[in-house]
C-alpha cells in the first residue's frame, strides 16, 4: 500500500460549513401561446426555461427537505396551459412567483429563451430574479 504525504484539506472530524444550496432545472421546453403581434395569437411557440431556486443551505437527507424538480416544470407548464401570455418577461414573472409560494425558497432567477423570434438570432429572451 502506498501512503501519501499530501494532507487532505478536509479533515473527516472538521465540521463544514454550508454556503449555498441551489436547484436547478436546465433547459426546460414548454410550448405556449406567447406573444403581443397578430401572427403570434392563436398558435404555440417553443420556450426554452432555465430555474435556478436558491435554498437556506442545510444538509439535504430525502426529497422533502428540497424543491422536486417535476414541481418546477410543472409550474412552468401550468402557466403556458392557463392561456396566451403576452410577454416572456411575464412569463417569467408568473413561474418565479409560483417557485416563491414555497416558503423554502429564498431567490427564484427564471430565464427564457424564444427560439426562433428574431431573425439571425440563436434565442432572445429574459431573466427575472424574485426574491424574499
Amino acid at each position: 500500500m502506498v501512503q501519501s504525504s499530501q494532507v487532505s484539506p478536509f479533515p473527516a472530524d472538521e465540521p463544514l460549513r454550508y454556503e449555498r444550496l441551489s436547484v436547478f432545472v436546465r433547459g426546460l421546453e414548454v410550448e405556449a401561446g406567447i406573444g403581443v403581434y397578430d401572427h403570434e395569437q392563436g398558435r404555440l411557440q417553443r420556450l426554452v426555461i432555465d430555474v435556478t431556486l436558491e435554498l437556506a443551505p442545510k444538509p439535504i437527507e430525502r426529497l422533502g427537505d428540497t424543491i422536486n424538480y417535476e414541481t418546477v416544470a410543472n409550474a412552468a407548464r401550468a402557466i403556458a396551459a392557463e392561456g396566451h401570455v403576452g410577454l416572456v418577461e411575464t412569463f417569467a414573472e408568473r413561474l418565479a412567483r409560483a417557485c416563491l409560494e414555497d416558503r423554502r425558497v429564498q431567490r427564484a432567477t427564471v430565464r427564457i429563451e424564444k427560439p426562433g423570434a428574431l431573425a439571425a438570432v440563436i434565442a432572445p429572451g429574459c431573466e427575472i430574479v424574485l426574491a424574499r
